[in-house]
């Protein structure tokens, strides 16, 4: 036993396993200009002229504060190293993955199950996100990394439940809520500028429009720019991916004409008709469902609503009848809504009703016209970083006249399981793969606001694995 526990300890020992699972990293990489660490790792185990460690006396007794310090700082780059090649924490903040993932549910969100990405942005205060505190960002832009992403286990799947950065996230007004895309914005006071010079007869070019709302909110507003992997962290499901086409009718979702699998955990909400009598607290925290999630309108309860709780709660003694928010007439077909993406009216869409929609496919040409560009012109010219113009009537991509476009990544389009309720592509669009993150694999801690201490915990969660 002696011998084997010399032989651990033995220092060309503890090299060659350092340089080998070193070399394994390298090759993974698939970047060979970093076979130059290699000579640091012989020097660190082996020939020991430098001290990598200069807060630490080498042959001497550290003091505590040193010794604490050291370790610190080991943990930190060891668990960084970990959140950028393995798996990372998530926390679910609000409801828009109900009754899938519930607020306070914290993820194991694997990189490797489609590969870990290499940082944008290398320059980063660990563990943050983007903001520091206050308005002080978390990172430089000093250097910039382009996408590259390392092999992985496999690619984005239909219905697979993904953790990704938020598309829109990378302008950003600091004083906005950090739900309200700056871009919806700018939308929203176009269509004001609009309206008021039809009211006066006048008209001008979108690219005038689109500079005046630009420069309103500037006047008003701290406008940072994000880099992709610096954007909010989201997670919904994957619904469609490169080369399909997606149509949402009365809320359903239809993907190359064929119905959506059923989702045990999707909700919609639902006008609950009552005869006046309120519904039971203890019996809805029976069925999960949080009160706070539930909005009263005289005898009308407007609840988000499962499959199975909506055939039981049609059998609660104060219910008269129920139906959906589109039988409402809150939302029909041809119900233009400026907030659904892509903001256009010339796509009569809305959360009920939208599409049909082509999910952009690496390698797949289509036509380019004026007509589709509120479509496409996001990936074209800022997701794929090309030059985009429209003069004359003609659409310009670099420089030249163009008809046609090939995609060079693939796209895809998310959706939370609480349909009613989740600011998902339908208000967005695309999620290009390079802002792909990870996949949740399993909850290991699961916390409920509404309660206290011990009983916050749900303990029926901890350690489950998260269905797709």
């Amino acid at each position: 036993m002696q011998l084997i526990i010399n032989f651990l300890r033995n220092k060309y020992f503890k090299f060659g396993f350092a340089v080998t699972i070193y070399l394994l990293w390298v090759i993974w990489l698939n970047n060979y200009w970093f076979f130059l660490g290699i000579p640091i790792i012989y020097d660190i185990y082996i020939s020991k002229k430098v001290n990598w460690s200069p807060w630490k006396k080498r042959n001497v007794k550290n003091s505590v504060f040193i010794e604490w310090l050291d370790a610190i700082i080991f943990a930190v780059v060891a668990v960084t190293i970990i959140n950028i090649f393995l798996f990372q924490n998530y926390k679910i903040p609000s409801g828009s993955m109900e009754r899938t993932l519930l607020v306070g549910d914290h993820l194991y969100v694997s990189k490797v199950s489609y590969g870990p990405r290499i940082p944008n942005t290398p320059l980063s205060f660990p563990f943050a996100q983007n903001i520091l505190w206050g308005n002080v960002p978390s990172f430089s832009t000093l250097i910039q990394w382009p996408y590259k992403r390392l092999p992985g286990f496999g690619e984005v799947q239909r219905d697979d439940i993904v953790v990704f950065n938020y598309p829109e996230g990378d302008t950003v007004s600091l004083e906005m809520p950090g739900a309200q895309s700056y871009y919806s914005v700018i939308t929203y006071r176009i269509q004001e500028l609009k309206a008021n010079d039809a009211r006066f007869g006048r008209k001008r070019k979108e690219a005038e429009y689109f500079e005046m709302a630009r420069q309103e909110i500037a006047q008003t507003n701290t406008i940072v720019f994000r880099p992709v992997d610096k954007t909010d962290n989201y997670v919904k499901r994957c619904v469609a991916i490169g080369g399909d086409t997606l149509l949402v009718k009365e809320g359903e979702v239809y993907i190359n004409g064929k119905h959506q699998k059923e989702i045990d955990g999707k909700q919609k909400v639902y006008c609950v008709h009552t005869n006046g009598t309120p519904m039971n607290t203890k019996t809805l925290e029976e069925l999960n469902i949080n009160e706070k999630d539930i909005m009263v309108d005289g005898t009308d309860i407007y609840i988000p609503l499962t499959r199975e709780n909506l055939e039981k709660i049609k059998h609660f003694s104060n219910v008269v009848s129920v139906e959906t928010i589109y039988d409402r007439a809150m939302r029909r077909p041809g119900d233009f809504d400026i907030s659904i993406f892509p903001h256009d009216e010339r796509y009569q869409w809305n959360q009920e009703f939208f599409g049909p929609l082509y999910i952009p496919k690496k390698g797949a040409t289509i036509k380019v016209t004026l007509d589709n560009l509120p479509i496409y012109g996001r990936v074209i010219g800022h997701y794929e970083h090309n030059k985009l113009e429209v003069k004359d009537n003609s659409i310009y991509i670099n420089g030249e006249i163009a008809k046609e476009y090939t995609f060079k990544m693939n796209y895809y389009f998310m959706m939370g399981d609480n349909r009613d309720n989740s600011l998902d592509a339908r208000f967005w669009g695309f999620v290009p793969e390079d802002h792909i993150i990870g996949k949740p694999i399993f909850i290991w801690l699961s916390l409920d606001e509404n309660k206290s201490f011990l009983g916050k915990i749900r303990w029926k969660r901890m350690f489950t694995k998260v269905k797709a």
